[in-house]
């Protein structure tokens, strides 16, 4: 498990006065902006000691490195103990079958499955 530090959600000063404002962070600007100036009590500002470790840095949040799987070939250049696959999107169900199948022999972490039974509701 990677072991991330919690950390507020950086929303928009004013985001939730004014519906004009999306909630996206922006950086305030006013000369008597108290945010600014990070007074107590006020909405908390991003800054660079908010970020994670950089060996933590992209990864899974089961703290496996996320590689795109598009055929079950693809799964033989894969490290069991640190990466862990995700199915692209584009592939059918027959072959994501299959890749599912070939993780679990080779004990590969498959983080989209997705497989479902072959029986239709009619």
């Amino acid at each position: 498990m990677v072991n991330k530090k919690k950390k507020p959600a950086f929303k928009r000063w004013m985001s939730d006065s004014y519906a004009r404002l999306g909630e996206s962070w922006r950086h305030p600007r006013g000369r008597h902006s108290k945010v600014r100036r990070r007074e107590k009590g006020k909405v908390k500002m991003p800054f660079i000691g908010w970020g994670a470790k950089a060996s933590e840095r992209g990864l899974h949040p089961s703290g496996f490195r996320e590689v795109i799987v598009h055929t079950p070939s693809d799964l033989k250049a894969m490290d069991a103990k640190s990466d862990a696959a995700k199915i692209s999107s584009t592939t059918g169900a027959r072959k994501r079958a299959e890749i599912v199948k070939i993780a679990s022999e080779m004990k590969i972490k498959v983080l989209n499955p997705g497989v479902k039974s072959k029986t239709r509701k009619a």
